[in-house]
C-alpha cells in the first residue's frame, strides 16, 4: 500500500508539470485577444469622438453664419418645451385636422339623412301625384255630368215656365166663364201654378250654384 501511495505522487507531480504550459499559453492567448479588443475599442471610441466634434463644429460654423436661424430654431425649440404652446400648436395643427375630419363625418352623416329625406319625399309625392291624377279625373267626370245636368236643369226650368205660361192663359179664360165649375178648376189651376213656382225657384238656385262652381249650364 505505501509502495502504491509513493508512486501515484510521482505521476501526480508529473501531471501537473505538464499541465503548467498549456495554462501560461491559454493566459497568454487570453491575453492576446484581451489586448486586441481593447485596441478595437479605443479606435471605435476615437472615431466616434471625431464624429462627434466634426458635427459640433458644423454646427457652430452655421449658427455663426446664420446667426437669425439659429435664434429662430432655438426660440422654437423653447416654444415647443412649453405645455400651453404645445396644446395650443396641436390644437391648430393635429387638432384642427381632426375637427375637419370630425366635420366631414358629419357633414356625410347628413348627406345620407338628406338622402333618405329625400327619398321619403319622392315617395310621398308620386303618392299625391297619383292621387291627384285620380281626383282630376274624378274632378272633369263630375265636371262633365255636373255641366250636362246644368243644362237639363235649365231645360227643365224653361219647361216650368212655359207651363206657367199656359196655366196663366188658361186662368184668364176661366175668368170669363161664370159658375161654380169654374171656379173649381181655377182654384185647381192656382194650386198647381204654386207648385210649378217653388219648382221653378229651386230649380234657379241650382242653375246659380253650379254657375258658382264655373261650370256653364248653357
Amino acid at each position: 500500500m505505501a509502495e502504491t501511495a509513493s508512486s501515484e505522487q510521482p505521476k501526480k507531480h508529473e501531471q501537473q508539470a505538464s499541465s503548467i504550459p498549456s495554462i501560461a499559453e491559454d493566459v497568454r492567448l487570453t491575453v492576446s485577444e484581451f489586448g486586441l479588443s481593447i485596441r478595437d475599442l479605443v479606435f471605435q471610441y476615437r472615431r466616434y469622438e471625431d464624429t462627434f466634434f466634426q458635427k459640433i463644429n458644423g454646427k457652430l460654423i452655421m449658427v455663426r453664419e446664420h446667426p437669425a436661424a439659429a435664434v429662430g430654431f432655438a426660440l422654437s425649440a423653447a416654444f415647443l418645451l412649453v405645455p400651453g404652446p404645445r396644446k395650443f400648436l396641436f390644437r391648430h395643427t393635429l387638432g384642427r385636422l381632426q375637427s375637419e375630419e370630425a366635420r366631414f363625418v358629419r357633414a356625410e352623416k347628413n348627406v345620407k339623412e338628406l338622402g333618405l329625406s329625400v327619398d321619403l319625399m319622392k315617395k310621398e309625392s308620386k303618392k299625391l301625384l297619383e292621387r291627384a291624377a285620380l281626383a282630376e279625373e274624378e274632378m272633369l267626370r263630375g265636371y262633365t255630368g255636373l255641366k250636362h245636368a246644368g243644362r237639363q236643369i235649365q231645360h227643365c226650368v224653361k219647361s216650368v215656365c212655359g207651363v206657367e205660361a199656359q196655366a196663366a192663359d188658361l186662368m184668364d179664360m176661366l175668368r170669363e166663364i161664370p159658375g161654380r165649375e169654374a171656379l173649381k178648376i181655377r182654384a185647381e189651376i192656382a194650386s198647381m201654378t204654386s207648385l210649378l213656382k217653388q219648382q221653378r225657384i229651386t230649380l234657379d238656385k241650382r242653375i246659380m250654384k253650379v254657375s258658382e262652381l264655373g261650370v256653364p249650364s248653357k
